[in-house]
């Protein structure tokens, strides 16, 4: 894509309501655009990242056996009255009623849609194990929506629900989420640590939340120092090992009754960016989902679901991985590999040699962003280390005449003179 036609309305300024880092870089950015109060557009650079988190979400999903299907954005009231939530969840859930007078809602989450499907089509234990998930766009109206899309009214969310015979069979497909979350989060670059939780509007009886670790975090978080060393890049965690290791939120950690010593508690900053929940017979019993059990007999299925929030996770993944020229983005979710930037557009030898290159990278299925703008270096700089592409080519008039470019990691800000063909095999190399 040449950034003289791109829509990326980058700004100088920090916007005056943009309260975190993530808030006020995907506003810099050109990421995103305020509607109103937590609803956010989605520009087209915010919009190539929340893909790529979502294309790695589904992947992981669909590898630990996850079947995808779409349900819609607005739920009749009738199903949340079978399950008894439609007054108790509160006046988060947006109330509607259509032209015919009938009450409808906003999802805020799907259990009681979810069960209502399943019970249509599955009568039997032979279905059994499923689980199913969607991405969809969620409403939930907070009282205080703030921090840009980390606490949004509307939101991206993965959910899955699975559906067991018995409970054993429902905590295996409970532990093959949790396994599922921590490969997702560490192909996104990210450390998280799994934290016992409470399972609130949901219900149930065992519930964990997810927090990704980052500076700038909005809660505290104690751990065990084996969590880190589990989920290092590269490594396949171990479930039963870590689900028996100490991790806990500020409100729920006893520092006198901490049963790890000093030299290996850690403590860090976090956010939360998934929850899974395993509640039973909740709603299969509460809306009427019967299966026929081996010896003919009535079965409640055994329930879990499991959320990820996949907009919230792009402003988590800032938060986690920026400076102060601006976002530095992880390989795999970010909205280009490459900025390739024209140091004098015009020149005609500058832009044979970006041109070409352009051309060649784009060939290979290089995703590159290409500053051909007639500006000077420092805008062009700047933006690129605002919107923090993993790597910049940089063609000068110098350079060119010396037969080379220089190539720059954003992250560690090293630079090499290297030639064309050199910096091809670079880029090229796992792509």
């Amino acid at each position: 894509m040449r950034l003289s036609v791109y829509f990326l309305p980058t700004l100088k300024e920090t916007p005056a309501e943009a309260q975190i880092v993530s808030h006020r870089l995907m506003l810099r950015a050109g990421m995103i655009h305020q509607e109103a109060a937590g609803i956010y557009s989605w520009l087209p650079l915010g919009l190539r990242v929340l893909r790529k988190v979502e294309r790695l979400v589904r992947e992981e999903q669909d590898a630990a056996g996850a079947q995808e299907l779409l349900m819609p954005t607005i739920q009749p009231a009738e199903l949340w009255r079978e399950s008894g939530r439609y007054d108790a969840y509160g006046k988060e859930m947006l109330r509607i009623r259509d032209r015919h007078d009938r009450e409808m809602l906003f999802g805020p989450t799907n259990e009681e849609m979810v069960t209502a499907i399943f019970r249509s089509y599955v009568k039997s234990y032979r279905d059994l194990p499923r689980n199913l998930y969607h991405i969809q766009w969620k409403f939930r109206d907070e009282v205080r929506p703030r921090f840009g899309v980390m606490r949004g009214r509307e939101f991206l969310m993965k959910d899955a629900y699975s559906f067991d015979v018995d409970p054993e069979g429902a905590r295996r497909s409970y532990e093959a989420m949790y396994l599922a979350y921590l490969k997702t989060f560490q192909r996104m670059g990210l450390t998280a640590v799994p934290v016992k939780a409470e399972s609130g509007a949901i219900g149930g009886d065992m519930s964990q939340e997810f927090q990704i670790l980052a500076e700038t975090g909005e809660s505290t978080v104690f751990y065990d120092a084996a969590f880190e060393e589990m989920t290092k890049d590269g490594a396949q965690p171990d479930v039963a090992a870590l689900r028996k290791l100490y991790a806990a939120a500020e409100e729920k950690h006893d520092p006198a009754n901490c049963p790890v010593p000093p030299d290996r508690l850690r403590t860090a900053k976090g956010i939360e960016v998934g929850h899974i929940f395993y509640f039973g017979t909740k709603y299969s019993k509460s809306m009427n989902l019967v299966v026929t059990g081996p010896k003919g007999e009535e079965i409640f299925p055994e329930m879990g679901s499991y959320g990820i929030g996949v907009s919230r996770l792009v402003g988590a993944v800032i938060e986690a991985s920026h400076d102060e020229a601006g976002i530095i983005w992880p390989e795999p979710v970010a909205p280009f590999k490459v900025g390739l930037i024209n140091l004098k557009s015009g020149d005609a030898k500058c832009d044979a040699v970006c041109d070409d290159l352009y051309a060649r990278l784009s060939a290979a299925k290089v995703e590159v962003l290409y500053d051909d703008r007639d500006l000077r270096a420092g805008p062009k700089f700047a933006d690129m280390d605002l919107i923090g592409l993993p790597w910049q080519v940089i063609a000068g008039p110098k350079g060119v005449a010396a037969g080379v470019v220089e190539l720059k990691n954003r992250r560690t800000g090293e630079r090499s003179e290297m030639s064309v063909e050199s910096v091809m095999a670079r880029l090229v190399e796992g792509n």
